[in-house]
């Protein structure tokens, strides 16, 4: 047997340039269970409960007490959810009143969506809604979270309620039965959506993508144009306190179901 081999078959230890490394990458950053404490996960000793169970990833692998992260380029997780864990992070639930552009400035000197959140920091909206539409839209600095929920290939549900030009019969079964199924548009055939008549003209649509003007596009389609349409859910987010041109603050809680409302096994194919 070799001299240098360990004996009875032990697994030998990494080499100590490799080690230096490891401790090099770990002497920097801060502690796991800190940033995890930071970002609202409970006390330390609850943040560490949570490392040791095996709940916390960092870059795709099992975290361990000790750990140091480096906040601005190491992607943590909970139970697959990924953390919004970067300092300066807001995270705003707007309700958009009619009239209003969605977009971070108007050529044409129209108020915008941010005109009715603070300035500082800058954020973004995550996805559209047309000037006519009212609702729910989120705002942000999160741009990872930001790719996540707008990405294509796994969006999260989106629901609205749109009033429809009908007679006193309401919109037809077949025509309710293609806007569930798909409706042929120019850019494509439309994703399976939920879809149900609260009343006569009135429908409630839960659709997974987001294309431009999607609601109004698929309700023209089938002959039946929209009068006015509200978004009133964006995944597991609803509010119906907030009133038109009010905004809030979402919740540790609700960042954390937005990240869990993203298809974690379609991240990996990104």
């Amino acid at each position: 047997m070799n001299s240098s081999s360990p004996p009875g078959g032990a697994v030998p230890e990494p080499p100590l340039w490799e080690q230096m490394a490891t401790d090099a990458r770990n002497a920097e950053g801060e502690r796991l269970q800190k940033v995890l404490a930071r970002a609202g996960f409970g006390s330390r000793r609850v943040c560490e409960d949570l490392i040791a169970d095996g709940r916390v990833t960092v870059n795709g692998d099992e975290a361990v007490l000790g750990r140091r992260v480096n906040v601005e380029v190491d992607e943590i997780c909970v139970d697959d959810a990924p953390v919004g864990i970067l300092p300066g992070l807001v995270y705003y639930l707007l309700n958009k009143p009619e009239g209003i552009v969605t977009s971070a400035l108007d050529t044409h000197g129209r108020e915008t969506v941010l005109d009715f959140v603070p300035s500082e920091p800058r954020v973004f909206s995550v996805g559209r809604l047309d000037i006519d539409t009212t609702g729910l839209l989120i705002l942000t600095n999160d741009g990872q979270l930001t790719q996540f929920l707008t990405h294509p290939s796994h969006g999260v549900e989106k629901e609205y309620i749109a009033e429809v030009e009908c007679g006193q019969n309401g919109v037809s079964n077949g025509a309710l039965r293609t806007l569930r199924d798909g409706v042929e548009l120019e850019d494509g055939i439309t994703a399976p959506a939920e879809v149900g008549q609260l009343e006569p003209g009135v429908l409630r649509i839960v659709i997974h993508e987001g294309r431009n003007r999607q609601v109004r596009r698929m309700c023209e389609e089938v002959g039946y144009p929209v009068i006015r349409l509200v978004r009133t859910r964006i995944g597991p987010l609803r509010d119906t306190r907030l009133a038109p041109g009010q905004w809030r603050e979402l919740t540790v809680d609700e960042v954390r179901a937005l990240s869990s409302a993203v298809d974690i096994d379609a991240l990996d194919t990104m």
